[in-house]
């Protein structure tokens, strides 16, 4: 791997709380992407906004500005976890497709490339800037332009599944599964829109528990107990 494209909830940010971040979490998921930059592999990073704001939670509130504040959250997300990153003694930079005025900077691919020049690790924050979108289509649409080697999805459970573990007790584990069948199938690993811009692009994805041990590391080595979404 040469580059990748980790995607990392915003619950999963929040630790056992649920709500706001969790230090001592992110303290660890940015030791493991330190290993990972110094062994060579380039790190983009896009974060949910979900331990802020879970869509429209009230019908007086329009869903785009719903959508538009679930893009924020991302943003506050992505400052958060960058300065936590800066502190562990790597370099970043935020890239949003909207002006944050000095907070972030304007995407482009151009722009992301230098910074992976320059050894950063680049997050983007802000979804795709538009409404009706999730994070998942955002971050299936930045690992296609910035030319990833794959998607890393850092989630609360441990990989792809034929039915849902927590009400089902005889959920089947998948170790590899086409990105086809995630469609025939609605398995919810992305929403369906990433799943066919994956199907469409080539874009592989690796689902794994962000809450083992070495986690992340262990994913982009390839020795981890998640699954593989594999493309044609």
């Amino acid at each position: 791997m040469k580059r990748i494209l980790l995607k990392l909830s915003g619950e999963a940010i929040s630790g056992s709380k649920g709500f706001g971040f969790d230090e001592a979490t992110v303290v660890g998921v940015a030791k493991q992407v330190k290993q990972i930059v110094e062994s060579g592999v380039e790190v983009g990073i896009v974060i949910g906004g979900g331990n802020f704001w879970r869509g429209r939670t009230s019908n007086t509130i329009d869903r785009t500005k719903a959508d538009q504040i679930g893009m924020l959250a991302t943003v506050m997300n992505c400052i958060y976890v960058s300065e936590i990153f800066r502190s562990e003694g790597m370099m970043t930079n935020v890239l949003t497709p909207f002006e944050c005025g000095s907070f972030t900077k304007l995407f482009s691919k151009d722009r992301a490339n230098k910074y992976f020049a320059k050894g950063m690790v680049v997050f983007f924050a802000g979804g795709t800037g538009h409404p009706y979108f999730s994070t998942d289509t955002g971050t299936t649409l930045r690992a296609i332009e910035i030319d990833a080697d794959g998607i890393y999805l850092a989630k609360a459970i441990d990989g792809v599944y034929d039915s849902d573990p927590k009400t089902n007790p005889n959920a089947k584990k998948y170790d590899t599964v086409s990105i086809e069948e995630v469609i025939e199938k609605k398995l919810a690993v992305v929403d369906m829109t990433a799943s066919v811009m994956c199907m469409e692009n080539h874009m592989p994805m690796y689902v794994f528990a962000l809450n083992e041990e070495n986690s992340i590391v262990n994913a982009v080595n390839g020795t981890f107990n998640g699954t593989v979404v594999t493309v044609s």
